[in-house]
């Protein structure tokens, strides 16, 4: 079990790594989970938001959270459906803590959360906001949550293209996050050996090309080598704190 508290921290397994780095930015407002559970695991990334140090409150916020409602409430073996409605009462409790604690100089704090759920064969993905998961595959992207921001917006209206979303001025602003608009998207992927699951913030892919990531993360050899190779790659770049955990 490993949550990151802010500056650097990382976690290597061969198959399942995490790394948060500060990057350019003061203090480290990114968070992460890895949690072994009996029969699955439990991933995530969070990046808070907000002036002073209210953003790595609430990523802090989001990470506990999710860890205390899994600890209590996941039942090995449940139905998926039953999962998935844990799940989106850990998200319900974060959001609901982190407004609680909004108040003087952390007024209008708020964070993504990206989470998977691996089990054999799938894994149940919940978002909100701006961090994203990838499914990579043979070597392509075969699955990824979609952005709650306002370029995403944008793309879907066909306004600007991809590529452009990543250099626009304005796509720093989320629609949806934790401790603001609460609406939480939620995806079941199927998975096969070889596959290579990637949460990120956006410090990673919004700095670097999804055909960077693609390649890094279907020629490493393990997780760990995948996620330092994507830190690598971010940092002369990012303007930003960085944060992957991968499955491989």
């Amino acid at each position: 079990m490993a949550e990151s508290n802010g500056g650097t921290m990382a976690i290597f397994l061969p198959f399942l790594s995490g790394i948060s780095h500060v990057g350019r930015r003061y203090n480290n407002e990114d968070n992460f989970l890895i949690l072994k559970l009996p029969d699955a695991y439990l991933l995530a990334v969070a990046d808070g938001l907000g002036g002073h140090s209210s953003g790595e409150v609430a990523s802090g916020i989001a990470i506990e959270v999710l860890k205390e409602t899994f600890l209590g409430e996941y039942e090995p073996g449940a139905p998926r459906y039953l999962t998935r409605i844990t799940l989106k009462k850990a998200y319900e409790l974060a959001h609901s803590r982190i407004v609680e604690n909004a108040t003087g100089e952390r007024k209008g704090m708020g964070t993504t959360l990206v989470s998977a759920l691996v089990s054999p064969g799938r894994v149940l993905v919940a978002n909100i906001g701006d961090s994203r998961a990838y499914l990579i595959r043979n070597g392509r992207i075969i699955a990824r949550t979609k952005d709650h921001s306002l370029v995403q917006e944008l793309v879907d209206k066909g306004e600007i293209t991809p590529d452009e979303a990543r250099r626009h001025p304005m796509r720093n602003i989320i629609t949806r996050a934790l401790g603001a608009k609460f609406e939480v998207d939620f995806y079941e992927w199927k998975l096969r050996h070889g596959d290579v699951l990637l949460l990120s913030s956006d410090g990673l892919h919004d700095y670097v090309d999804e055909e960077r990531i693609v390649e890094i993360a279907s020629r490493g050899e393990n997780a760990e080598e995948i996620a330092k190779e994507l830190i690598e790659e971010a940092l002369p770049v990012t303007r930003d704190n960085v944060t992957v955990v991968v499955w491989k």
